[in-house]
């Protein structure tokens, strides 16, 4: 579907379902956002298991 299809049917609607379109907008976009960051998380995991899991900070651990 083309943008300015999609923008003419958005302003077709009446204000309360052009709200419910820009609350739907948002969650796709902080669903796709979460994704990008666990993505992150999951890759720097192996690094940060070096750090942190490691005899010199076990003292650490057990205060």
């Amino acid at each position: 579907m083309q943008t300015e299809t999609l923008i003419e049917k958005i302003k077709s609607l009446p204000p309360e379902q052009i709200g419910e379109v820009e609350t739907f907008v948002d969650f796709i976009s902080e669903r796709a956002e979460r994704r990008l960051v666990q993505a992150a998380t999951r890759m720097s995991e192996d690094t940060f298991r070096q750090v942190w899991d490691n005899e010199e900070d076990a003292a650490y651990d057990r205060l």
